[in-house]
């Protein structure tokens, strides 16, 4: 006897878990949009608030991306929210930013990995690797504010 398989159940449910998933990335770009826009403002000098104005276009860019594949997913627009506080001090946003990037870095691989898609594998592993580029930009700044 061979067990019986429900395919069509089981597409579903990964179909499910990745929507999920890019909702979740959606989300998390969101915050991160409005959140550096804030650590832009709070930066010490002109240097560093372009560079965190550059990190922020690339997660428009992610955003933007995200959406993209919502839509091609769903058939609809996701209905984005801030979903994490953002620190109101820059060594704080700083240190909460470094934190989050490398997070990110893990999730968006972990999604790349689980598709079956070449176009979202593609945009989630671009965008793990703009992440980690980010984790180093503020982990440099947060360092060298310490000193």
């Amino acid at each position: 006897m061979y067990p019986f398989t429900n395919y069509h159940d089981a597409l579903y449910r990964q179909t499910n878990a990745l929507i999920q998933e890019v909702e979740q990335a959606i989300n998390g770009e969101y915050s991160a949009i409005e959140c550096y826009t804030r650590l832009a403002n709070l930066a010490p000098n002109q240097k560093e608030r372009e560079q965190i104005l550059e990190i922020r276009e690339d997660e428009v860019n992610h955003y933007q991306q995200f959406v993209h594949i919502y839509q091609r997913l769903t058939g609809r627009p996701p209905q984005p929210k801030i979903v994490e506080d953002c620190p109101n001090s820059y060594m704080k946003g700083l240190e909460s930013a470094i934190e989050d990037e490398q997070k990110t870095v893990d999730f968006y691989m972990g999604i790349a990995d689980k598709s079956t898609d070449p176009m979202i594998q593609g945009a989630f592993r671009r965008a793990a690797s703009d992440e980690q580029n980010h984790a180093v930009w503020f982990l440099y700044f947060f360092s060298k504010a310490k000193a």
